[in-house]
C-alpha cells in the first residue's frame, strides 16, 4: 500500500496520476495547506520542507522497511523505478524523459507559480511582477508547445513527463494564457484530460477539498511563514 500526502494543487496531482495510471493501490492523505497541516510533526517526518506531496511506500520493491519520498519530481521517478513503467528503459530515452521532468521542476512550476501568486494573492498587485510571470509562462508555453509539434508526448510515450507538466497547465486561464495559441499544447492537454485515469485522480483529489477557495487566514498561513511554527 502507498500512503499518498497532497492537496489539491498541481504538484498534489502529479503524483496521483501515476498512481492513477498504474493502478497501483493507494491511500490518500490530505493535508490541507490553507490551515498549516503541512507543519504538523508527523508530517515533518517525512516531508521536511513542509511542502506537499509526499510519499510512503509501505510495500518497496525491495522488501524493506517502509521507504518516504517527498518532493513531486523525486515520487515520480521512485514510482517509475518502482513499476518499470511511464520511463522509458533505454539511456536515451529515460534522459529525454528525465530533461523534460527537471524542465518542469525548475522552469514551468515555480514560474507558473509566481504566475499565480502575483496575479491572485499577493495582497499589492505589482504590475511590472504580473507581466514578469505572464510573459514567461507565454514563453514555457511556447517552448513545450514546439517540443510537441512533431510528438504525442513530450518524450515520446506517454510518461512522467507529462503527467509532471500537465496539472500546471490546467490552470491555464488564470495563468492568462489562451490554449488557442499554442495548437500543439492544446492538442497534448486535452488528449490527457480525457484519458480514465486523469479523470479519476481529479475526481478523487477534489472530494478532499471542499472549500478551495483561498481565505484570508490560508493567506497567512502559506505566504507569511519564514520558518516552521514552534
Amino acid at each position: 500500500m502507498i500512503d499518498l500526502y497532497l492537496w489539491t494543487t498541481p504538484n498534489g496531482y502529479k503524483p496521483l496520476l501515476f498512481l492513477e495510471e498504474a493502478e497501483l493501490p493507494h491511500k490518500l492523505v490530505p493535508v490541507n495547506i490553507g490551515k498549516g497541516e503541512q507543519f504538523e510533526p508527523a508530517f515533518l517526518k517525512i516531508a521536511p520542507n513542509n511542502r506537499i506531496p509526499a510519499l510512503v511506500d509501505r510495500a518497496p520493491k525491495e522488501g524493506t522497511k517502509p521507504i518516504s519520498i517527498f518532493e513531486s519530481g523525486a515520487i515520480l521517478l521512485y514510482l517509475a523505478d518502482k513499476t518499470g513503467r511511464f520511463l522509458p528503459s533505454d539511456l536515451a530515452g529515460r534522459n529525454d524523459a528525465l530533461q523534460w521532468l527537471f524542465w518542469q521542476m525548475g522552469g514551468l512550476g515555480p514560474m507558473a507559480g509566481q504566475n499565480h501568486h502575483f496575479s491572485a494573492y499577493a495582497p499589492e498587485k505589482i504590475p511590472y511582477a504580473i507581466e514578469r510571470y505572464v510573459r514567461e509562462t507565454a514563453r514555457l508555453y511556447g517552448v513545450l508547445n514546439k517540443r510537441l509539434a512533431d510528438r504525442a508526448f513530450v518524450a515520446g510515450d506517454y510518461s512522467i513527463a507529462d503527467m509532471a507538466s500537465y496539472p500546471w497547465i490546467v490552470s491555464h486561464e488564470s495563468q492568462g494564457q489562451n490554449l488557442d495559441n499554442f495548437p500543439h499544447l492544446k492538442r497534448w492537454f486535452q488528449t490527457i484530460a480525457e484519458r480514465p485515469a486523469t479523470i479519476r485522480a481529479y475526481e478523487n483529489a477534489r472530494a478532499l477539498n471542499s472549500a478551495p477557495a483561498m481565505t484570508e487566514e490560508a493567506r497567512k498561513i502559506l505566504f507569511g511563514q519564514s520558518t516552521v511554527p514552534a
